[in-house]
């Protein structure tokens, strides 16, 4: 048994359980929901093109006669009226949405958190398309193009919808590496040897190039994404946010996997040296 491999078995440890939070968070309502890779914040979108008054009668007709008396009595629940949810949050497997309690809007007693209505299925490649969801559920006889709503978005998210998938598969492959490195891990703690800790830094380290380049990805596809919706859609009452938390887990497991991989390097040399030891202290005793 080698004590020392006892570090790089924890190290592995918390690796898989933080990119196992990264695949798994939203996949059902509840569910680490604030470990999501982005969050499109539509409660101002209908309230903004009201206000304006850049929108045809037919939409609002379409939302009631209550709306042409006074916009500001409306204020509140516009998102509501047009069948649209406060907030669309992307997930590696999925979207969740739901509206701000106990208002969108923040003030000086109130601060908006997130109540999830509902999450869609667990879908394999999934991509996150909040142009298409929100058309879905739009009242009948509202588009997007009645809301003004960005092309810039669409391009956007279109653009990045091969690295979205490519991220998907990575983040399988370094769960799978680091779950064999884990296992792996216990044998060299029991046994040891040069084998052992080889092949664990082989592991360790196809898992570290494996969640860091899904890292980098998602990284990339955050700051695409948001920064496009946010330069394109505030004028319209859209904004995105990063998901820190995502960000925060993912790329911890990637440290996490390279300290690991180091640490293997060290027992491979470390034991290498011990058996040198005895064999010198081994030709030492016969003379």
């Amino acid at each position: 048994m080698r004590p020392t491999a006892i570090f790089p078995l924890l190290c592995t440890l918390v690796a898989l359980i933080l990119s196992l939070l990264c695949v798994f968070a939203g996949s059902k309502r509840g569910y680490i929901e604030q470990g999501d890779i982005l969050t499109l914040n539509t409660s101002m979108l209908g309230r903004v093109t009201l206000n304006t008054f850049k929108t045809s009668s037919s939409l609002l007709n379409s939302i009631g006669n209550s709306v042409k008396g006074d916009v500001n009595d409306l204020i509140g629940d516009v998102a509501r009226k047009f069948n649209i949810h406060d907030f669309y949050s992307a997930h590696l497997l999925d979207y969740c949405e739901g509206y701000y309690t106990p208002s969108a809007v923040a003030n000086a007693t109130v601060e908006p958190h997130k109540n999830v209505t509902q999450c869609s299925n667990r879908t394999a490649l999934f991509h996150f398309d909040p142009s298409s969801i929100i058309q879905k559920e739009l009242k009948s006889g509202i588009t997007l193009d009645d809301l003004h709503w960005p092309s810039s978005i669409k391009n956007a998210v279109r653009a990045v919808e091969i690295a979205s998938k490519v991220m998907f598969v990575l983040y399988c492959i370094g769960v799978a590496a680091t779950g064999l490195a884990l296992l792996g891990a216990f044998l060299g703690v029991l046994s040891g040897g040069r084998l052992a800790a080889l092949t664990n830094n082989m592991l360790a380290f196809l898992a570290f190039m494996a969640l860091g380049i899904a890292s980098a990805i998602a990284s990339a596809i955050m700051s695409k994404v948001v920064d496009e919706v946010n330069k394109h859609g505030t004028d319209v009452g859209v904004t995105a946010a990063k998901g820190k938390t995502f960000l925060g887990l993912t790329w911890t497991a990637t440290v996490l996997m390279f300290v690991t991989a180091i640490a293997w390097i060290y027992e491979f040399v470390a034991h290498r040296r011990q058996q040198t030891s005895y064999v010198y202290e081994g030709k030492k005793g016969r003379y």
